[in-house]
């Protein structure tokens, strides 16, 4: 019930809101109504044309270049030696596989990479914090192999749909000297990125960018070059150096993206060498060490803020259902003025002239009263007294005496109680 009267107040039309002429000529200060309500439609014209260039914004990808800046830390936990038998040097008993910082443990390091984004202004400060793990496809930390062996040297972790976010990583194994390794990050790009063959590379000044962007700049360069068939316009006549990339002298614009997915492989991941000092961690004591950190800025493209305020613009009810409030005020009181208007001219046509007023009203109300009870008849005609002169009117008279008299016979029989045999 609520969606069917809904419906019929948005199909309200302009029109509905319009004072008449009448009323403005009666009621100057109502050409200021007729400037709000101009003025209005200007507005909503305006508004309707901003939601479908927001509509259409979102449908591309918004992003913006923000730092991330990931940190690589390492502390080293030194093993205790043994006074004998099975306990340590606290008496703890000494275990086959000991944590980090346990005293009967060997000598061990922990590896932790984790990063969170630099705050931009202090409008962000209040916002959600994206994980360190979403900003990544694939993390690989590759170890000394000669310290770790061919099994033990590669610490993994590859992005799934069950992948739960984790502000970091953590890497544990035992040893007491320095171990170089190299941490590959790959980043998770939304939409997907794509890393150019080398020779098209130089030739668009593209290295890494969307499916999109590229078959853009590559008809930027078609353009530039004017390397379009003059006479079959949906072929490409290619240059010397699209001829050596594409193998192909001539090609059709809509083959392109066929031709382009060989030329694009997957974008090269981040590479960071890393040391893992255990010497300057060493504490006399057997204690954990000193933490040693080193920081590495890098860039990655996050979601524009500006996205999720047009998104909200876009799924906001609360104006509409205002606006359709005051709106349908607004209808009411227009009804209320047209129905004043109406009484007015009413009782002042009254007061003007009476009895032309009545004869009409009485006119008036007697074409409805015919209309209503479906009786046919011509009042102008009516109302002359030729009218009944006709031939037709003797009939009608004996008809009429007629049906009375059969009536007022029944009525008597009736009452003297005759019945008919």
């Amino acid at each position: 019930k609520r969606s069917s009267e809904y419906q019929a107040k948005r199909r309200r039309k302009l029109a509905d809101k319009i004072l008449p002429q009448k009323v403005r000529d009666l009621v100057p200060e109502s050409q200021a109504y007729m400037d709000l309500l101009a003025f209005e439609r200007k507005l909503d014209a305006t508004i309707t044309r901003k939601r479908l260039d927001i509509q259409e914004a979102l449908k591309r990808p918004m992003k913006q270049k923000r730092k991330l800046r990931i940190f690589i830390s390492n502390t080293f936990y030194p093993g205790r030696e043994l006074d004998g038998g099975e306990h340590g040097c606290h008496g703890v008993p000494v275990g086959a596989s000991g944590t980090p910082g346990d005293p009967s443990s060997v000598a061990s390091w922990e590896l932790r990479v984790e990063g969170r984004l630099l705050e931009e202004g202090k409008s962000e400060a209040g916002k959600t914090k994206r994980k360190f793990s979403s900003f990544f496809k694939s993390l690989v930390i590759e170890l000394d192999k000669e310290l770790y062996g061919p099994d033990n040297h590669l610490v993994e972790w590859h992005r799934t749909h069950q992948t739960q976010e984790t502000d970091g990583f953590q890497v544990k194994r035992p040893g007491d000297r320095n171990v170089r390794c190299t941490i590959l990050l790959l980043l998770d790009y939304q939409p997907l990125q794509f890393k150019l063959d080398p020779r098209l590379a130089r030739l668009l000044g593209v290295h890494t960018q969307t499916r999109p962007v590229i078959i853009s700049a590559l008809w930027q360069y078609i353009k530039t070059h004017r390397l379009q068939d003059a006479h079959e316009r949906e072929y490409i006549v290619c240059d010397k150096y699209l001829e050596q990339i594409f193998g192909s002298p001539r090609m059709k614009f809509a083959e392109i993206p066929q031709r382009l997915s060989p030329l694009l492989h997957p974008p090269d991941p981040i590479v960071i060498n890393h040391v893992i000092a255990v010497e300057a961690g060493a504490t006399q004591d057997g204690s954990a060490g000193n933490k040693q950190t080193a920081c590495y800025d890098i860039d990655v493209e996050v979601d524009d803020s500006l996205k999720q305020q047009m998104s909200n613009f876009l799924m906001s009810t609360a104006s509409q259902q205002e606006i359709q409030t005051l709106d349908s005020k607004i209808h009411d009181t227009v009804e209320t003025i047209n129905t004043l208007k109406t009484n007015r001219e009413f009782y002042l046509s009254f007061a003007k002239e009476p009895h032309t007023f009545t004869h009409r009203w009485i006119v008036s109300q007697t074409r409805d009263l015919k209309a209503m009870t479906d009786v046919v008849g011509n009042p102008e005609e009516e109302r002359r007294a030729e009218f009944y002169y006709q031939p037709w009117t003797q009939e009608a008279v004996s008809r009429y005496f007629f049906t009375k008299v059969n009536q007022k016979r029944a009525e008597l029989e009736q009452s003297l109680g005759i019945r008919n045999s």
